[in-house]
């Protein structure tokens, strides 16, 4: 836990440099297949600091997070699996070093996408489930990459640009509702979203 709040810390100062918003584009993309601090504080940090640039450090955050995800992706589709179908030294270095990410997770994702396909990437990009493990199985079970690809713009550009027009409207004020409620938000916004979809397509 030190260590992870070592790197939060260490995440939220780069808002106070000149580097900020490629600091941003950085860890948006490795949180999408390694890192373990997701970028929303130092985008909040940064629309707090610049609120007229909000929608440009969402752009920036989606960005980084979506080409992050492909990384994810190829990394589970050719550094995953041996010729015999085991798992790769780089798939056991995952299991015993990044958070979230264990074999039994990897499986049970495996089994969510036969139930689910688009709509557990879509709440992985969205909530707090982590990403990472998302991005990485839908390589290594051969998802279809286009899917893959509008799922997390859509998911991750709701979640960022959400993030950015609160702190845009409401400002410093509305930080510590984020920070204390931001799981709760994002998951009834999914739920939201969800059904709309499933309206949609009822009525068509």
């Amino acid at each position: 836990m030190k260590l992870l709040r070592n790197l939060y810390d260490w995440v939220l100062h780069w808002s106070e440099t000149p580097y900020g918003a490629t600091a941003l584009f950085i860890l948006a993309f490795a949180e999408s297949s390694f890192f373990p601090v997701p970028p929303d504080a130092l985008l909040i940090a940064l629309v707090l600091g610049t609120t007229k640039n909000a929608f440009k450090f969402a752009t920036i955050c989606l960005i980084g997070s979506v080409l992050g995800a492909l990384l994810g992706y190829i990394i589970g589709h050719f550094l995953w699996w041996t010729p015999s179908n085991d798992f790769t030294e780089i798939a056991k270095f995952f299991f015993n070093n990044i958070p979230g990410f264990t074999p039994q997770t990897f499986y049970e994702i495996r089994r969510l996408y036969v139930e689910y396909d688009f709509w557990i990437i879509f709440t992985a990009g969205f909530t707090p489930l982590p990403y990472k493990v998302i991005t990485i199985s839908s390589g290594a079970f051969n998802i279809n990459i286009i899917m893959f690809i509008v799922a997390s713009v859509i998911s991750r550009g709701a979640r960022f640009f959400l993030v950015a027009a609160l702190i845009w409207k409401f400002g410093p004020q509305i930080k510590t509702f984020i920070d204390k409620y931001f799981n709760w938000l994002a998951i009834i916004f999914t739920l939201l979203l969800i059904g709309g979809f499933l309206v949609i397509n009822y009525l068509i």
